[in-house]
């Protein structure tokens, strides 16, 4: 992997909480500190395309994401995107030639002391080096294919989704 292009666009990962109320707001961008701090051995740019919680991304976003990722010459891109609808982001990204893609989030932000971000982006690099194009989520020490995988809202983590019908 001659470089990474890392693109944000929110979630939990990068939230800020300011009071007992839960009130937050997505801040700036925490994955290129953390690999800044961890003194990876690739280079990377962040590309912060918006902050917001993936319950408010759209379908117009989504296709936002596939343009930038597709007129990049970089072959391997990881995508920080919030947890409720990362799968569905991955579903529309899924045949874009050429491109390994990993979609990574948090369940708690990356600001806290025991958020799982930092162990999720580690397995996201580890399996963008690794994998072969296309579109892939790493979650839970897991990676998964979008179109086999959800989110278990009541145990917060992802899982295999039950076979149809």
């Amino acid at each position: 992997m001659n470089k990474l292009l890392i693109v944000t666009t929110g979630g939990t990962i990068d939230k800020i909480y300011f009071d007992d109320m839960s009130d937050y707001q997505i801040g700036e961008p925490m994955i290129g500190q953390i690999l800044e701090q961890l003194q990876v051995g690739f280079k990377f740019e962040v590309k912060a395309l918006f902050r917001k919680d993936s319950l408010h991304i759209t379908d117009e976003d989504r296709l936002r994401i596939r343009a930038e990722i597709a007129a990049t010459d970089a072959s391997h891109v990881l995508i920080t995107h919030g947890t409720d609808s990362m799968v569905k982001t991955a579903l529309m990204l899924t045949d874009i030639p050429g491109k390994t893609m990993v979609l990574t989030g948090a369940l708690n932000p990356a600001r806290f002391r025991d958020s799982d971000a930092v162990f999720n982006i580690g397995c996201a690099v580890g399996a963008l080096q690794a994998l072969p194009p296309g579109a892939w989520i790493a979650m839970n020490g897991c990676i998964w294919n979008p179109q086999t995988v959800q989110k278990n809202r009541q145990k917060n983590r992802f899982e295999t989704k039950p076979p149809a019908g």
